[in-house]
């Protein structure tokens, strides 16, 4: 039985790709230090012979390394998520993006594992207005912590898997929603109108635009490149081709709740947070070519995660 490890597996993401590996036959080990991941989106997989979760902080070298032992594949999705906390705490995305990411490499030389999958981000774009970007997009010049975090752990996975003779899958992720989601737009918006549908408070003027994807075609794109590409490092864009306002989402949640007449207070600037790059368009024909494509556009996919946040908090 192929044997995979997951970090940040009881995350948002993670989760959901621990489900589907599981659902093959692939025995699966997490790792996840809670910071942000929920025990509860593992529940349903506590005491299955094929799963075993370990609370371990990707800076514990050794513990790590013992977690490691005797797995195949190392499915890295953990990352400090809040990229506006960067600008308040300076060292939060070195210690959970880069030297996490060295420690899992490392980890992995020692134990002899030959493949890592890695959930980037793209963050590491910077702000490229609305350009499509391909992977080859350069250069890259991220505009927080957080994408610069993203890019350095490329780099050093690149550089291991060329020293060490492993092999890499690098996935830069566009918008992720759906539901086990905790942040982001769409979450925040149905959360705020659950607590007062008098008004909606948005970050910023309402005109960033960027692609969203459906966490679970996120998941089908990950494990669709991972089975398919067979490079020394694979590097792919993972979302849609189109993409959604913030005044569309707004809007969508809105009809979703089965709310009218919200007045909408917006902000002034036209990025919600410091290191938000307020437009994001993805070239997506890499991954076409190899043969993956989403089934829901980037409107359908926040429409059906907004769906899912008001069943979540309900």
């Amino acid at each position: 039985m192929h044997k995979s490890l997951v970090t940040g597996g009881a995350g948002f993401i993670g989760s959901h790709l621990v489900d589907r590996l599981l659902a093959s036959g692939t025995e699966v080990v997490v790792c996840d230090n809670l910071s942000t991941g929920r025990l509860e989106n593992l529940a349903q997989h506590m005491g299955k012979s094929n799963f075993k979760f370990i609370k371990l902080d990707l800076l514990d070298n050794n513990n790590l390394e013992k977690a490691m032992s005797g797995c195949d594949t190392v499915f890295h999705i953990a990352a400090h998520a809040d990229v506006s906390s960067g600008a308040g705490d300076a060292r939060i995305d070195l210690e959970n993006g880069t030297l996490a990411t060295f420690n899992v490499v490392e980890a992995m030389r020692l134990n002899n594992i030959k493949a890592i999958v890695y959930a980037s981000s793209a963050s590491v774009y910077g702000d490229t207005s609305c350009t499509p970007v391909s992977e080859n997009h350069g250069p890259l010049l991220p505009v927080s912590l957080y994408g610069a975090s993203k890019l350095a752990a490329e780099a050093l996975i690149s550089g291991y898997c060329h020293t060490f003779g492993m092999r890499g899958w690098i996935f830069r992720f566009a918008n992720i929603v759906g539901s086990r989601r905790r942040q982001g737009v769409v979450y925040d918006f149905v959360h705020r109108l659950r607590q007062d549908p008098s008004h909606l408070k948005v970050l910023g003027n309402g005109t960033q635009c960027k692609p969203y994807l459906h966490v679970a075609e996120c998941v089908d794109a990950v494990l669709f490149g991972y089975q398919h590409a067979g490079e020394i490092v694979n590097l792919f864009n993972v979302g849609v081709d189109s993409a959604t306002d913030v005044r569309s989402i707004a809007a969508i949640v809105i009809q979703a709740m089965g709310l009218s007449d919200v007045p909408i207070r917006f902000g002034i600037p036209d990025r919600g947070w410091l290191g938000d790059a307020p437009q994001l368009r993805f070239d997506m024909r890499k991954m076409q070519a190899l043969g993956w494509r989403p089934r829901l556009s980037s409107d359908e996919a926040v429409r059906l995660a907004a769906s899912e946040h008001i069943t979540e908090l309900q």
